[in-house]
């Protein structure tokens, strides 16, 4: 018979009601053990609404738990390394939201402490977007369907800083973002499964507008240190392509969430707020629209898969701490740029 998979959910945010809970609930022979939220009162509405066992105080009682064999940590990325090193170490699997961490050091930290418990799985949840797209684009790309690779441009924009009274949420926050900016770490995983290529080197340049904002019921205004807007040009370093990324929150008008592969014979054009892919050939002004994947093991299964490596002892498909350390680095190495005043920043060694 199949053992009961009891899992534990320290932190309950939006992606988490929303993705995390449903999703595990939905699987046969998992259990929802235990829930520690930000407040015992909103551990317990959770708890209600989901049909979890239990709500407790501390997110440290879920990790101390016997009874529990996984963990789902959907808390902002200041807690994502404490908390994913504690349950490694008691030998509990890990499902870590994204970002990875607040920074490169504690991405690190997490991989070691993942190595040093090989029999546990550790995964963190991938960027979303392309989820039914990724590998029908990568077929494209080794068929060669736009040639040499010479340009990648990203840009996602929006308007919800523009308004100086806009409140203060945690994705402005340094303490509980950490060195994170705006989309740009799960936008660059999302190229990472494509291009599977790493920056050489890169030049960051990034503004705050509105350096105080109010979170919703408090009097004291918080300092906004994590950009509105960010620009980043680079090189990759396995090719001679170049990459200009821009992330900016401060576009009044429809959000826009594009990645565009510039080559030799054409370019993929990704409309990732529409779920559109088009092909566009080299001297043609037409474009042609290029079906989703629709075979089995596209969208989104995150539960799912966590779920069957932990059975199965299958590898960690989407997305590894190792990939997650790969991101990281590239938050870095922009963090470094801006705090140097712009300057070009060289990718460190791992």
């Amino acid at each position: 018979m199949m053992k009961t998979l009891r899992v534990g959910f320290i932190g309950a945010g939006a992606n988490t009601r929303k993705m995390h809970l449903p999703g595990f609930k939905a699987i046969e022979g998992v259990e929802l053990c235990a829930v520690a939220n930000r407040s015992r009162a909103s551990s317990t509405a959770v708890a209600e609404a989901f049909g979890i066992a239990s709500a407790v105080d501390d997110w440290r009682a879920i990790i101390a738990d016997p009874r529990i064999d996984a963990v789902c940590i959907g808390t902002w990325p200041y807690l994502h390394a404490e908390a994913s090193i504690a349950a490694l170490e008691a030998g509990k699997h890990v499902l870590c939201e994204a970002r990875m961490a607040a920074d490169l050091e504690e991405a690190r930290a997490m991989l070691v402490a993942s190595k040093a418990n090989p029999q546990l799985v550790a995964q963190v949840v991938p960027a979303p977007f392309s989820l039914n797209y990724d590998s029908k684009i990568c077929e494209l790309l080794n068929a060669g369907a736009i040639g040499d690779l010479l340009e990648v441009r990203v840009m996602h924009i929006s308007g919800s800083l523009a308004d100086p009274q806009a409140p203060m949420t945690w994705r402005s926050d340094r303490e509980l973002s950490g060195k994170n900016i705006l989309t740009m770490g799960i936008l660059y995983e999302t190229l990472l499964r494509w291009l599977g290529m790493d920056p050489e080197w890169l030049i960051a340049d990034g503004a705050v507008f509105q350096d105080k904002r109010f979170y919703p019921g408090s009097t004291a205004a918080s300092k906004v240190e994590i950009p509105d807007s960010l620009s980043i040009v680079g090189r990759f370093a396995e090719s001679a392509a170049r990459f200009v990324y821009h992330f900016s929150g401060v576009e009044s008008g429809p959000a826009t969430m594009e990645f565009c592969l510039n080559g030799t014979k054409g370019s993929l054009y990704f409309d990732a707020l529409n779920e559109k892919l088009f092909l566009r050939e080299v001297n043609q002004s037409s474009q042609v629209e290029v079906a989703p994947d629709s075979s089995e093991g596209v969208g989104w299964q995150v539960e799912s898969d966590f779920v069957n490596s932990i059975r199965t002892g299958a590898p960690v498909r989407l997305t590894s701490f190792e990939a997650g350390v790969r991101y990281m680095t590239f938050t870095e190495m922009v963090h470094d740029s801006l705090n140097a005043g712009g300057v070009r920043v060289a990718m460190p060694s791992y």
